[in-house]
Order: C-alpha cells, then sequence, then structure tokens
C-alpha cells in the first residue's frame, strides 16, 4: 500500500466514522462558518475553562476533507491549552503550504497533506480550523 492510498483511508475513516460529532445541550462557545463556493458547513462548539480546550464537537455537511477535518481536529485540541490549539491551527495552515510538520500523536492530521496539490479543495479542509480560530478570538474577547 503506498502513502497516498494510506492517506485516503485515514480521511475515510474519519468520514465514515466521525469523532465527535454531535452538540453540547449546555452552554457551550458555538461558532458557524460556510464554504459559499462548495457548501461545506460547520457548527463547531468548543468547552474552554481555565484556558483549557476541555471539550470540542461538531456538526456540519460538507465533503470528505472537510468533514473528516473537523473530526481530526477536534481530537487534536481536545485537552490542550487555547496556546497549543492554536498552535496546531498554525501547524495545519502550513501544511496547506506544502511545509512539512510534525502533528506527533495526532499524525492522523498528516492525511490532509496531499489537498495542498488541490488549492479549490484547502478551503474545505481549513473550514474548521478556522472556526477554531473564530471561537478562540471570541471567547478571548469576552474575557
Amino acid at each position: 500500500m503506498n502513502l497516498d492510498d494510506l492517506y485516503r483511508r485515514v480521511i475515510m475513516d474519519h468520514y465514515k466514522s466521525p469523532r465527535n460529532r454531535g452538540s453540547f445541550e449546555d452552554d457551550a462557545l458555538k461558532i458557524e462558518l460556510n464554504n459559499p463556493t462548495c457548501g461545506d458547513r460547520i457548527t463547531l462548539q468548543l468547552k474552554v475553562e481555565d484556558g483549557i480546550v476541555k471539550d470540542a464537537r461538531y456538526n456540519g455537511e460538507g465533503c470528505s476533507i472537510s468533514m473528516s477535518s473537523a473530526s481530526m481536529m477536534t481530537e487534536a485540541i481536545k485537552g490542550q491549552t487555547v496556546e497549543r490549539a492554536l498552535e496546531l491551527a498554525d501547524n495545519f495552515s502550513l501544511l496547506m503550504k506544502g511545509e512539512d510538520v510534525d502533528f506527533g500523536d495526532y499524525e492522523d492530521i498528516e492525511a490532509l497533506s496531499g489537498v495542498n496539490k488541490f488549492p479549490a479543495r484547502i478551503k474545505c479542509a481549513t473550514l474548521a480550523w478556522n472556526a477554531l480560530r473564530k471561537g478562540i478570538d471570541e471567547e478571548q474577547q469576552h474575557k
């Protein structure tokens, strides 16, 4: 099996068996974003306490890339400091620019590295990460 096949399998696994899909019933920071060029949309919910992303969930509709990216992102940021979550978002942006980035324990994210070969799909992959940035910005402004 070559690397592209492996990456494709990882992406499809997150798409077919999403992690953290759903919503919180109680108060959680809620961010809604959409990508008007392709119709992808996401609602990201974050529970941030004492500078830690305690939990994250998402709902949405979109292609396998956008929904898999959301699944991977929520897995990676749970339990992280807000600073580390933003660092992961920055690293993801670098990955989308074709740079080599080590995501450590969250190597599934690297399966999206091939997206940078398809510029129209980069917005799909970054949708959830942009929602994360927006949510953290909003959370920090309300302090």
